[in-house]
């Protein structure tokens, strides 16, 4: 764990927000408030802000309601605006790439470099090869910064701007570590957005984003049964408690065997082009992990064992503050937002 003070995790989502204030209480590290807030129909479109009031508002809620402390805040951001990419530059010195990377980002960024923010993190050095290689992220300064002014209109504080993808990765080590010696695949199926990570031996090897997901789901549903949407949502929900025709069960069997498909085509392309093996095992977490049928499918297709990633296993709850029984039913849609409430006011690169 880093030094400094924990911040506030805020996952500004295409269906909801979600906030996780964690904190050190009797030498544990605890979750201490949380809160999670429903945005209308495209808010966000592609990790675009569309209505800027509506998050605003959802944001303000969640701070007047649970009583958050502190508005020093970390912030997610996913979508078309952020690449990544796995690069192999020569062996130099810290002050070296910090000189050389707007040069070696352009050999991969597919856009202008000046409207980008770029970063990056050396994954492994390898003398021996003269070679080392590096995680480089890009993202567009206009979203972020697009981010960064509506978090400030509701007046909190970012800190941080982080990757979701990285987010997951974030509280996947807190829980379980990174294995060493194992390739593992964390997929967060969210509304609009399924993010798939692939790390192997400890660091992050690949990541991708399709953009089948919970709502196309939905919308299979609603076609389907020819329903509005709202109403083909629910159905969704509960189709968990087995409350609804045959017809919707077949329905979403269907849509997530087709973004099971999309998953596995992306795990096979990882393991053609990295020369790996296998992938050990596949962890999901997301608004969408809940759906029985989506675990099966992926199961089914890959061929590996498929686990619920919970963020909140190791984390202790502050008693009489919070709703721990209904936190901990929503802990699958709070994985990006934990990951990011574990980032602190005093990181530093090293």
């Amino acid at each position: 764990m880093a030094d400094g003070k924990n911040l506030v995790g805020v996952d500004i989502g295409a269906s909801s927000i979600k906030v996780v204030h964690l904190k050190e209480t009797r030498k544990r590290l605890s979750v201490v408030r949380y809160g999670i807030a429903p945005l209308p129909a495209q808010t966000i479109v592609d990790g675009h802000i569309m209505n800027r009031a509506a998050v605003i508002d959802a944001l303000s809620n969640i701070w007047n309601q649970q009583k958050i402390p502190t508005r020093d805040v970390a912030i997610g951001v996913y979508g078309q605006s952020v690449i990544v990419r796995k690069i192999t530059v020569p062996m130099m010195t810290a002050a070296e790439l910090a000189e050389q990377i707007t040069w070696e980002a352009e050999q991969h960024i597919p856009f202008d470099i000046k409207v980008m923010n770029i970063d990056y993190e050396v994954l492994r050095r390898r003398p021996e090869a003269g070679q080392m290689d590096l995680l480089l992220v890009a993202a567009k300064k206009d979203e972020i910064n697009d981010y960064a002014s509506v978090v400030r209109e509701a007046r909190i504080k970012p800190q941080i701007v982080d990757i979701n993808a990285f987010s997951v990765q974030n509280a996947f080590e807190f829980v379980h570590g990174l294995p060493e010696d194992q390739t593992i695949a964390l997929l967060n199926v969210g509304a609009a957005v399924s993010s798939l990570n692939i790390v192997s031996r400890g660091v992050s090897a690949f990541t991708r984003e399709v953009t089948n997901a919970g709502n196309t789901i939905t919308e299979e549903i609603q076609r389907q049964m020819g329903v509005p949407y709202e109403q083909a949502e629910q159905m969704k929900i509960a189709a968990q408690m087995g409350s609804v025709p045959p017809q919707v069960h077949a329905i979403i069997g269907q849509a997530c065997d087709a973004l099971a498909g999309e998953i596995q085509r992306s795990l096979d392309f990882y393991l053609a082009t990295s020369g790996e093996a296998e992938i050990s095992r596949v962890y999901v977490c997301g608004g969408s992990a809940y759906l029985a049928a989506l675990v099966q499918a992926i199961e089914k297709r890959a061929r590996v064992p498929v686990m619920m990633l919970d963020p909140l296993a190791n984390l202790g709850v502050e008693q009489g503050k919070l709703n721990e029984q209904d936190m901990r039913t929503r802990a699958a849609q709070l994985c990006v937002a934990v990951g990011l409430a574990l980032r602190t006011d005093k990181e530093r690169r090293s």
